[in-house]
């Protein structure tokens, strides 16, 4: 699977994904200290829904406008939606002027206090580009370009001594799953007390099994599994849905998404008329 950000932007699973890593900084922020954020394949930054790779896949229509055409959306949407709004001003409703969707990194940059800080790294040269211009003279705000898995060991632990680490790559590589369990695993053993969220597809079920066995016969303690699914069945060759695996996860975050998942999965099934059971799950892969 090739899931290059730009044809995907403001889909699902950017939904589920961004509205998490919303909530996850948020409950951080509850301590004063600073606190280092890291994105380990940040993308550009931002994404234009009316620019070409968007418009070839019309995913956001069944991710975030279909939010937005939501009348009453749950409060801990709020600096969600807030980041997205910053980066489309002017009057009237975000439905209606909504064109630039924020990628990890701008959504993480609009959550952060003074002293808090991003790094966020990028691979691809001209991706790497376009993110350095997004966040030009941004003090709070570093880019690198280089690859993620590497970043992730380089950059920690931080001096902070609290972190949280995204790790959202495009899985153009056969052997994703496997660099991101190996990347986790090597980031545990140097900062075991961070907090690190994974981002997965979901096609068929035998790489996600594979990928959670490899996670809780680790050693890393408190992971929590978080899927949403907007299609029935174990269909390989078609994008199913996607889920995120939160290691040391704020306390209580279990228990929001086990009362944000359902609405997710009602509302962004890929049938909206579909009778079918909603199709999620939040579970304790690892407990303490």
């Amino acid at each position: 699977m090739n899931y290059r950000h730009a044809y995907h932007a403001g889909n699902f699973a950017d939904a589920l994904k961004h509205i998490v890593l919303c909530r996850v900084v948020a409950h951080l922020q509850a301590k004063e200290g600073p606190l280092f954020l890291l994105d380990s394949h940040a993308g550009i930054g931002r994404y234009d829904l009316a620019g070409e790779e968007a418009l070839k896949t019309g995913e956001a229509a069944g991710g975030i406008r279909r939010l937005l055409d939501e009348a009453n959306l749950p409060p801990m949407l709020a600096d969600y939606l807030a980041a997205i709004a910053a980066l489309n001003p002017g009057p009237g409703p975000l439905a209606e002027r909504l064109r630039w969707y924020p990628g990890s990194p701008r959504f993480l940059r609009s959550m952060m206090r003074p002293a808090d800080r991003l790094a966020a790294c990028e691979l691809h040269p001209a991706d790497a580009e376009t993110l350095e211009a997004e966040f030009f003279r941004d003090r709070q705000v570093k880019t690198h370009q280089m690859d993620g898995y590497l970043a992730v060991k380089a950059m920690l632990p931080p001096p902070e001594r609290r972190g949280f680490v995204v790790v959202d790559p495009p899985f153009e590589r056969r052997d994703e799953f496997e660099m991101m369990s190996k990347g986790l695993i090597a980031a545990y053993r140097r900062f075991a007390t961070g907090v690190y969220a994974l981002w997965y597809p979901v096609k068929g079920r035998r790489p996600v099994d594979a990928f959670h066995a490899d996670l809780a016969a680790s050693g890393t303690r408190r992971i929590l599994v978080a899927e949403l699914m907007i299609r029935p069945g174990d269909d390989p060759e078609r994008f199913n849905g996607c889920g995120l695996v939160l290691v040391n996860p704020p306390w209580k975050l279990d228990e929001e998404l086990r009362g944000l998942l359902p609405f997710l999965a009602r509302l962004l099934r890929a049938d909206p008329a579909s009778a079918a059971p909603l199709r999620w799950r939040v579970d304790w892969l690892v407990g303490e």
